[in-house]
């Protein structure tokens, strides 16, 4: 049984800056991707950010790139996205997942394992 168990977030105001982790366990995967998704209420679940263990190559969302940093530190199992420049419109609960192959996906549906989620609010 595989878990992502997810901490940080927060309340923070606009510009400044959190750090999210996924702790991964439960499981060994030989290949994977790992991304970030986000929900604010009423809305869809929305791609962050990914990373693929193939080269550690990293995609983001247009609205996020060049303010969110996707990172992983495979002695810890862990996934990190540092947010810098936070905006009000950043607001939302963010969820990492694990998808059990190497490439990453934009969806949703394409993710095996979730974690609980964590919120994370940006006032004005």
């Amino acid at each position: 049984q595989v878990q992502l168990v997810q901490s940080g977030g927060g309340l923070v105001q606009a510009g400044g800056s959190l750090r999210l982790s996924c702790a991964a366990s439960g499981r060994t995967f030989s290949r994977y991707a790992m991304a970030w998704f986000r929900q604010a209420p009423g809305k869809e679940r929305d791609f962050v950010a990914a990373i693929s263990w193939i080269g550690h190559n990293t995609h983001y969302s247009d609205s996020v790139k060049g303010r969110f940093t996707i990172s992983e530190e495979k002695a810890k199992n862990t996934m990190y996205l540092q947010m810098n420049s936070l905006k009000p419109e950043d607001t939302a609960m963010y969820y990492c997942a694990l998808r059990d192959d190497s490439y990453y996906y934009t969806t949703p549906d394409e993710y095996d394992f979730w974690g609980q989620g964590t919120q994370v609010t940006v006032s004005s």
